[in-house]
């Protein structure tokens, strides 16, 4: 692709998330998406193999699918209460909007797209669909908590969790898994958001964290598939302990930095007399956990049946983003600064 043109359309995808986060209007929020969302599609068949044709028109028509049903959700509020703003005062529309934005998330149970155009675009690409289009529906989502209800949000966030951590156990393919990890560490975000907006926001800014430093390490090595990272020691002996760290860091275990969010939404769970709740997403988070060991164990305590003869990719000069290091560094080392970032919410 031309760089121009690569330049034009990173520009729309910035101009879209900014009209929507800075939308007073429900037509520009939906402008702001509909911007993202036409921009995204030409980088996803920057390289134009089937695979990618056929994953940008899934996401296509998935995105065309939630953005009617985001106008529809308008214009019934419209109609019900004279109110074209930001405030839905009725339950149907605001129930009806938090669907559309979901799908667009890629929540379950409207998460069937997501897998499939993860596993069909460049990793590149895939960074951005995990990461950056996942900003405006966010932030529409949470200026929208209070008024969705509340049973409706812990069954999805429920069933988020238990579709990613049991669809990415039998996954071979790295995209497919981050994409199941998406949709696992969103309901996580989802369950908490009408208890604890400011809870949801610190999930989401800490997932973006984590995902762009795992992404970028997996750009780096060029890795797309399980057999990938089982030879990255001998390639780049640095890179093993750094993407082991991270998927662990993914996963949530301690001290690392994916910790936090699973700590404090399952204090605040508590604090709302929702024990049972906490303890059955506590127990589905093992099923993620068993994928991200998974991957660990090829990673680390696995070696090839044969010696390579060939000069490792360490002895030449890598080409290393200046921000994978302060990336990594956030993604596996930021437990200790929970109770500042706490204050900052």
């Amino acid at each position: 692709m031309n760089c121009y043109s690569l330049s034009l359309f990173v520009l729309s995808l910035t101009i879209g998330t900014t009209i929507t986060l800075t939308s007073h209007h429900w037509l520009l929020a939906w402008i702001g998406l509909e911007i993202n969302t036409l921009a995204l599609i030409p980088i996803m068949t920057k390289n134009p193999h089937p695979r990618a044709i056929e994953a940008a028109t899934k996401y296509f028509l998935t995105q065309a699918t939630a953005s009617a049903l985001m106008l529809f959700s308008a214009l019934i509020n419209a109609w019900q209460t004279g109110e074209w703003m930001t405030s839905l005062l009725s339950n149907y529309p605001s129930t009806t909007l938090a669907l559309a934005l979901m799908m667009k998330l890629g929540l379950a149970p409207m998460h069937f797209w997501m897998p499939e155009v993860l596993q069909g675009i460049p990793l590149l690409s895939g960074l951005i669909l995990s990461t950056w289009q996942k900003i405006a529906p966010m932030a529409l989502l949470i200026q929208i908590s209070e008024s969705i209800n509340l049973e409706f949000l812990f069954i999805t966030g429920l069933t988020s969790t238990l579709i990613g951590g049991w669809g990415g156990i039998n996954q071979t393919q790295l995209r497919k898994i981050m994409a199941f990890s998406s949709i696992g560490h969103l309901g996580w975000m989802i369950i908490i958001l009408k208890l604890n907006p400011q809870l949801t926001l610190l999930n989401f800014f800490l997932y973006l964290v984590m995902t762009l430093a795992m992404f970028l390490t997996l750009i780096m090595n060029n890795s797309t598939k399980m057999l990938d990272i089982s030879t990255v020691y001998a390639k780049t002996p640095p890179l093993a302990p750094i993407i082991m760290l991270t998927l662990l860091s993914l996963a949530g275990l301690p001290p690392l930095t994916g910790f936090i969010p699973k700590l404090l939404i399952t204090l605040e769970l508590v604090k709302q007399n929702a024990i049972i709740l906490a303890s059955l997403m506590m127990l589905i988070s093992l099923l993620a956990l068993f994928f991200y060991l998974r991957l660990t164990y090829i990673i680390t305590l696995t070696m090839s049946p044969n010696n390579s003869n060939s000069i490792s990719m360490w002895h030449f000069t890598t080409k290393v983003n200046s921000i994978t290091t302060p990336l990594n560094t956030a993604a596996l080392f930021t437990l200790p600064l929970t109770p500042s970032l706490m204050l900052m919410l």
